[in-house]
Parts: structure tokens; C-alpha cells; sequence
């Protein structure tokens, strides 16, 4: 393939999912009722919420030629924790959430960075057990949440913004200063690119790989913390259910390559923007969930095949 004749996928590939939201943003002004009210955008940004602070995490994992596949789970566990450690202080639960969390990550960095197991094999072992265990922790049962501190961060909002948008978008930042200008991130990057290499140059994989880990797990906590004061009530059973394709599809979408070697941040915003805008339009025009995921299903190859093609060069 021709330098000039590759440029129309490498500019697709960099600003597809960015031209693919002005035009469904510009389709749905003209013909969809109340969409640019303030009320429809905030439920917009805060139903894509949960779905970012994962791909977040995601985000690094795949950035390392990795994946995570046990987020949904780990929003699970740390859902049904949340309710046992209430009677304490909001705080205290939250941290203990998180705890939760980071030691899901451990498990996971370590079956990979040490014991040598593929990603997607040490992360699907999670993924099934987690869930499991998330329902022990509740007793199998679904949990009203009663506490006000709990209930007002799910529903409250500041300066018009509900908190559960502003937590998406510091922790947005944040990861995107991780990526851009740490020692860690540039460490990421070049492991992800070549493990082998990074190896011999002393980089330190093992640990990179543990804490990117560590670090996805414990977004994927604060998801299950954010999504269960959103539902005011805790259900390990539905919690995270499907997020970890949810976030891999917002990842690949913006465009970070599954062969790793980059992370693209706001890609993956806008990725999880464009999922949700997808869904949004078409329940809107009173299609079904199933087209919506059928769009997702196309949208996902041809973001695959721009990956690829530049691999291939």
C-alpha cells in the first residue's frame, strides 16, 4: 500500500471516532426532540460514566498488549463490599471497595507479569470466580442502599454537574497525565511495544504490568461504587454485567491498537462517547437495543481493520 493511498486510514483511524460523533451529535439536533437540553446531556454523560472509569483501566491493559476481562466482576465484588461497611462511615466502605479492587488487580498482574499466564486466560478466570464470590459477599441477595452520603454522590450534583460525571472526568485526567508525562507511563508504552526489548533494557516489566493491573482493578471498583449509588441499590448479580466488553469496545474504538505500544486517553472518551450516543439515537427513534448493538458490531470491525492495516505496513 502506497503512502498516499494509506493516508485516508491513518486519518480514520486517529479521527474516525471524532468525526463519527459530530455527525451523530449534528443528526441528532436536527432530528431528535430535547436533545441538546441540559437535561438529556447530563443523562447521557452520567449512563456512559461507569462505562469510561473502566475503559480507563482498560485502556492501560491493552495499552501493555494485555486485556482485563474480569472488570465486570471486580465492579461486582466491589458493590457487594460497599453495603457490608457502610455502618462505619461512607469512607471507610469506599476504601475497603478499592482495597477490594487493587487486590483483584494483584491477582491478575501476578498470574501474568509473574506466573507467565496469558492475559486474557488469567483475566477470565476472574471474571467467572469474581462474579461468584461478589454473590457470597452478598448472600446471594439484592441490598437497598439507605445511606444518605452514598445516595446524595449517585444523585447530587455540583455546580450542575452530577459528581458522578466530575469523578469520570478527574480520574480522565488524571490517567491521561499518567500516560503523557510519568516514567510509568512512558514505561507502559514501551513495554506494550515490545516486552522483549523493554526486558533487556532494564525496564521493569514485571512490576509495570502488576501495577497497570492493579490500577484497572481499582477503576473498575470505583465503577462499581459510582454504579451502585446511581441504582441506590447493590446487586452483585447485574452490576458490571457486560462491562468488559463495553470497555474494550470504547478502547479499540478510540483507537488504541490491541497489539499495544499506545494509549490513547481521550480516544477512549470519545469512544465511550460515541457508544453511548449510538444507543442513545436509536432508543430515541424507537429502535431496539439489538440494532444498537449490531451498529457497535460493525463500528468494532472496521475500527479492528484500521488497527490492523497499520500493523501491517
Amino acid at each position: 500500500m502506497t503512502a498516499v493511498a494509506a493516508r485516508p486510514r491513518v486519518w480514520l483511524r486517529d479521527n474516525g471516532v471524532y468525526a463519527a460523533i459530530v455527525v451523530l451529535v449534528g443528526y441528532n439536533l436536527v432530528f431528535t426532540e430535547n436533545f441538546a437540553t441540559v437535561a438529556n446531556l447530563n443523562t447521557q454523560l452520567v449512563q456512559v460514566a461507569p462505562i469510561l472509569i473502566v475503559a480507563l483501566g482498560m485502556a492501560l491493559v491493552i495499552g501493555t498488549e494485555g486485556v482485563d476481562l474480569s472488570v465486570g466482576s471486580v465492579m461486582a465484588i466491589a458493590a457487594a463490599i460497599l453495603p457490608l461497611y457502610l455502618g462505619y462511615g461512607l469512607l471507610p466502605a469506599i476504601l475497603l471497595a478499592l482495597v477490594a479492587g487493587a487486590s483483584c488487580g494483584l491477582v491478575n498482574g501476578t498470574l501474568v507479569a509473574v506466573v507467565g499466564i496469558q492475559p486474557i486466560v488469567a483475566t477470565l478466570a476472574l471474571l467467572v470466580g469474581g462474579r461468584g464470590l461478589a454473590l457470597v459477599f452478598a448472600d446471594g441477595q439484592l441490598k437497598d442502599i439507605r445511606n444518605p452520603a452514598l445516595l446524595d454522590l449517585g444523585a447530587g450534583k455540583a455546580v450542575g454537574v452530577p459528581y458522578v460525571v466530575l469523578i469520570a472526568i478527574l480520574l480522565t485526567v488524571l490517567v491521561f497525565l499518567l500516560v503523557r508525562y510519568t516514567t510509568f507511563g512512558r514505561q507502559l508504552v514501551a513495554i506494550g511495544g515490545n516486552r522483549s526489548a523493554s526486558a533487556l533494557a532494564g525496564l521493569p516489566v514485571r512490576r509495570v504490568l502488576m501495577t497497570t493491573y492493579v490500577i484497572s482493578g481499582v477503576l473498575a471498583a470505583v465503577a462499581g461504587v459510582v454504579a451502585t449509588a446511581r441504582l441506590t441499590a447493590s446487586d452483585p448479580s447485574s452490576v458490571g454485567n457486560l462491562y468488559e466488553l463495553a470497555a474494550i469496545t470504547a478502547v479499540v474504538v478510540g483507537g488504541t491498537p490491541l497489539s499495544g505500544g499506545r494509549v490513547r486517553v481521550l480516544g477512549t472518551v470519545a469512544g465511550a462517547l460515541l457508544m453511548q450516543l449510538i444507543t442513545a439515537t436509536l432508543i430515541k427513534h424507537n429502535l431496539p437495543d439489538s440494532a444498537a448493538q449490531i451498529v457497535q458490531a460493525a463500528i468494532i470491525v472496521v475500527a479492528v481493520y484500521l488497527q490492523r492495516s497499520r500493523t501491517a505496513r
